[in-house]
């Protein structure tokens, strides 16, 4: 006589960590099934929003900070937050005063660069996550916006994340199997 399992939901919205999905054999079923996005099941490795912030800093940091710049970094906060608002203080904050500030001055050389506002970008946020798809979409959507000629910069804040986001997909897809059947479910 087999005894009924209490029901257990479980919701696929909600921010999975690892440790969560190895503690509760329902989301590893899932996980293992293919079932939770990609965005949810943050694997280990994966780069964040600030370490790609950080590689701007690297690739474009001689740059002065531009609108389109302070836009898409203020999108990358917003989406390493969870937060609708701009942290004050925080790396969006001062990108937008500094781009506020470089459009009075004439001399490049009198002018903050990007290098300057994204040194340490990763400490500076308050929360951090991986680089998704959707991440890298509104960033760059928020960088073109904002930019006269409609463009992004190469090296820029919009690529740093298109690249991260690329790198974080290619490193689940080749550390997840998926499969196109459910896992069988033990009814004993």
């Amino acid at each position: 006589m087999s005894q009924e399992q209490p029901s257990r939901t479980v919701n696929l919205h909600e921010p999975i960590n690892n440790n969560a999905i190895k503690a509760d054999p329902i989301k590893k079923q899932l996980a293992s099934a293919g079932i939770l996005c990609n965005e949810q099941v943050q694997l280990s490795g994966n780069i964040t929003i600030g370490e790609a912030l950080e590689a701007t800093a690297l690739t474009a940091g001689h740059r002065p900070v531009d609108y389109s710049d302070a836009a898409a970094i203020q999108a990358a906060e917003v989406r390493a937050t969870g937060r609708t608002n701009i942290v004050p203080g925080g790396v969006a904050a001062a990108a937008q005063s500094a781009a506020t500030r470089n459009s009075r001055l004439q001399r490049d050389e009198d002018k903050t660069k990007l290098g300057e506002i994204l040194s340490d970008a990763s400490t500076k946020l308050p929360s951090d996550k991986a680089v998704t798809r959707r991440d890298a979409e509104g960033v760059i959507g928020a960088e073109l916006r904002n930019d006269p000629n409609l463009c992004t910069r190469p090296g820029g804040v919009a690529a740093s994340l298109a690249a991260a986001a690329r790198l974080n997909h290619s490193n689940i897809s080749s550390t997840n199997t998926y499969t196109t059947t459910p896992p069988p479910v033990n009814n004993d």
